[in-house]
């Protein structure tokens, strides 16, 4: 119920402030395409124990369906944090000095939008595998799809893997990275190669 979801809400909160202390003190230093990598692929496994959950496997193993749910939200929200963390140190490091409330603005944009297509495209892929609540599709209920759906679904969270290598010249990641990206800017020519 209502209580329930207050309980999960308050956890994520908690757990990203925990991803953002976690970041901080252990992986700062970390290269940010090191970081991204293993996140994205230590959430997209994580995201299929989801499975469990929908095949009831949880319950098997003797936890509850709302503690597997709490428990779940809480990791994949650290997870989720240290992830979008280095995205941010490096437009910090980009970022040309004086436009940086822009640059927020538009890496903000680009997250959500990006977040909104996602959901749109989970949306489509649901009524297209006809995955549906009793409040949808005129009271009828179908699940017998959403195996697949949450299978599929956490198989394209690895899709960003792919883009991976356009990392390969940014910064390393913390502070040393943003000192690098501050110093060639400072050089003749603003740091380019030439």
């Amino acid at each position: 119920g209502p209580e329930f979801l207050g309980r999960v809400q308050v956890g994520t909160s908690l757990a990203s402030i925990f991803g953002i202390w976690v970041y901080r003190t252990y992986l700062q230093e970390v290269p940010i395409k090191e970081t991204l990598r293993w996140t994205t692929v230590a959430s997209a496994l994580l995201g299929l124990s989801q499975l469990l959950l929908v095949t009831h496997a949880n319950r098997a193993l003797g936890i509850p369906d709302t503690v597997f749910t709490f428990g779940d939200d809480l990791v994949l929200t650290v997870l989720g944090q240290l992830a979008f963390m280095p995205l941010l140190v490096l437009a910090a490091s980009l970022c040309p000095p004086g436009v940086e409330g822009t640059l927020f603005a538009l890496l903000m944009s680009t997250f959500n939008a990006g977040g909104i297509v996602g959901r749109e495209l989970g949306a489509g892929l649901t009524a297209l595998l006809g995955v549906s609540s009793s409040a949808a599709a005129g009271g009828a209920t179908d699940f017998s799809n959403l195996f697949t759906l949450v299978l599929l679904c956490n198989l394209a969270s690895l899709l960003p893997l792919l883009a991976l290598g356009f990392l390969d010249e940014a910064p390393t990641g913390g502070a040393g990275g943003a000192a690098a990206a501050a110093a060639a800017s400072d050089e003749p020519g603003g740091g380019a190669a030439g």
